[in-house]
């Protein structure tokens, strides 16, 4: 499709989507995926390795059991990674069809193929974290640890993950005449329709607002707001993401549903209050817990004078 005559100032995309590697014909979205994800399981392992099963044995007020390690299991990784992918299809799935409510009401056979259509990412996070949140508990791994280890490389593939997307045309939003439209004019196959009309580049946006949550929870990292490390960072992470992900939403050329929304950011703002809620509830429940597991009897917690015995802090650690 050729560019208007009116357009001055647009991002040009001529190269091929596809790469010859050996006999195989391989999308570098696909290889730039791979690359994403293999870097956000080894920085999700390295902050494994320095995140404190107990806290307080961390900070030096109780010495650990001979040969035990005071980390969270790097092998615990591989398990809680698979458990996420039947979650994560089958949200994703789920909110697919919800953006397509009209086409799968009227073919209800095709729901369940999954090589027709695609998946949504807002659903698709929270099944994979439901998922592997019970795979964690089954194997006796801190929950509430390994999400806030698992946060900071979760919004990391997810903004990586936006971003490889730019190499395959997928995520184009609706037309713009804009200095950062892009278009697609190589030969493709591109993932968006009319890829070489002038858009939104609505993948870059969520990579870019996504880049900034990560900054966001560092700096609140970074002041301790999070000491407990019982999974608030999580909460707040995605709820941060989540919004993030709904104003983005006001360029894709998906239809309003409800008043001016369309469906993605129904979703992805349902997403972020249902975060938010368990963040209070989480929040409520630390309030009424001493910092850190205790192993101690519970008439030995309680005096002052005992090691395992920790001053209530003024504001919740989560």
């Amino acid at each position: 499709m050729p560019l208007p005559s009116s357009i001055h100032a647009v991002i040009e995309f001529t190269f091929a989507p596809i790469a010859q590697v050996g006999p195989w014909s391989v999308r570098l979205e696909t290889i730039a995926l791979a690359v994403v994800v293999l870097v956000a399981l080894i920085l999700a392992v390295r902050i494994a390795r320095t995140t404190p099963v107990d806290v307080r044995r961390a900070a030096g007020d109780r010495l650990p059991p001979d040969g035990e390690p005071n980390h969270l299991r790097s092998d615990d990784l591989l398990f809680i990674a698979i458990a996420a992918i039947p979650g994560a299809v089958a949200g994703g799935r789920i909110g697919y069809v919800l953006l397509h409510l009209d086409y799968y009401t009227a073919n209800q056979g095709a729901i369940l193929d999954v090589a027709q259509g695609g998946f949504e990412l807002s659903l698709a996070v929270v099944g994979g974290t439901l998922t592997a949140a019970v795979v964690a508990a089954l194997l006796g791994a801190p929950v509430g640890r390994w999400m806030h280890a698992l946060i900071l490389p979760l919004l990391l593939a997810l903004a990586a993950g936006k971003l490889a997307m730019v190499l395959g045309g997928d995520g184009q939003g609706i037309p713009w005449d804009g200095s950062l439209a892009t278009a697609y004019l190589g030969p493709g196959p591109w993932g968006s329709l009319a890829p070489a009309l002038p858009s939104h580049p609505s993948q870059a946006y969520e990579a870019f607002a996504t880049v900034m949550v990560i900054l966001l929870l560092s700096a609140l990292l970074t002041l301790g707001r999070f000491e407990r490390r019982a999974g608030g960072a999580f909460l707040l992470g995605i709820a941060m993401w989540a919004v993030a992900r709904a104003i983005v939403a006001t360029t894709w050329r998906d239809p309003a549903v409800v008043g001016p929304l369309n469906m993605g950011q129904v979703l992805a703002l349902a997403v972020a209050a249902g975060m938010l809620v368990v963040l209070v509830v989480l929040v409520m429940v630390l309030r009424r817990r001493p910092l850190g597991p205790v192993e101690a009897p519970p008439e030995e917690a309680e005096d002052p004078s005992s090691p395992h015995w920790a001053e209530p802090t003024e504001r919740p650690q989560i």
